[in-house]
């Protein structure tokens, strides 16, 4: 290969690559790309998600590079004479040791990861989450208290009456309030349809269905409200089952657990008086 050959060779890879980073700023303004989240769990995916990426863009880069200066460079015009040649051994070993260790480095981090997010072994919360048409309940298994979640979007605004709030169809009058820096097991389940429990931030999409228990866990690092979404099909109202997490320190949570046991309390003792 000669010096203005390597020359060209080197301009169309640095172009393959100005562009890829032109088109990568593009998709960063427009978010994209998976979400980082607020979870061990989740920014753990992150990274490999990235990792894989950035292997496949390397290869993209290597493989289109070389077949656009070879295409180039070895065009009818210039009156090249194609090369006859059956078999080339180191080649053929090349690339196949090459893209054997590609994914040997890929498979083990990720199975990895796989384990771990498994693992609900040891958890400090136990959260019952189960789907209903078209609403989520939510069991403080620990607490020994529950309540109903449903949305709280105004009709109004579903019947285009009102302005669109921010967070229409992803606010609910009850959200699932959880500590931060715990480990939090979740068993999800249904009581009708298949339903499926996502929240983006959390790293997981776990399915619920009738008569099974699926788990997942979560440790939230961050105080904050996190959306999602039913992401089953589950009849007419399946738009309508947003999942509104809200994260608070472990004070804040323990007086909110409180209060939710001494109004169902009250609730509970209300009901017993009207009867009698």
């Amino acid at each position: 290969m000669g010096v203005s050959d390597k020359r060209s060779l080197f301009t169309v890879i640095a172009g393959a690559i100005g562009l890829f980073l032109m088109s990568g700023n593009a998709s960063a303004e427009l978010a994209v790309n998976l979400t980082e989240g607020i979870t061990p769990s989740s920014k753990e995916i992150y990274d490999l998600h990235m990792l894989i990426f950035w292997v496949c863009v390397g290869i993209g880069l290597l493989v289109y590079g070389i077949m656009a200066w070879s295409i180039y460079h070895h065009r009818k015009s210039k009156g090249v004479v194609a090369s006859q040649f059956h078999e080339n051994t180191t080649l053929e070993v090349l690339w196949t040791v090459i893209p054997f260790v590609i994914l040997i480095s890929i498979a083990v981090p990720a199975t990895s990861a796989m384990i771990r997010l498994y693992d609900a072994s040891d958890s400090e919360l136990t959260i019952k989450v189960t789907g209903y048409q078209w609403r989520w309940r939510y069991d403080y298994v620990d607490h020994g208290f529950g309540f109903m979640s449903s949305l709280s979007t105004p009709f109004d605004q579903i019947t285009n009456k009102s302005p669109k709030g921010e967070n229409y169809l992803l606010e609910v009058d009850n959200p699932l309030v959880l500590p931060v820096n715990k480990k939090v097991r979740f068993v999800i389940t249904a009581d009708d349809v298949i339903h499926a429990w996502w929240v983006p931030a959390l790293g997981f999409k776990q399915d619920a269905i009738p008569g099974f228990i699926n788990e997942a866990w979560a440790v939230i690092e961050e105080p904050g409200i996190y959306r999602g979404q039913c992401t089953e099909l589950c009849g007419r109202g399946h738009g309508y089952m947003p999942i509104v997490v809200e994260a608070k320190t472990q004070e804040e949570f323990d007086k909110w657990v409180s209060s939710q046991k001494a109004a169902q309390s009250s609730d509970t003792n209300g009901d017993s008086t009207e009867s009698s």
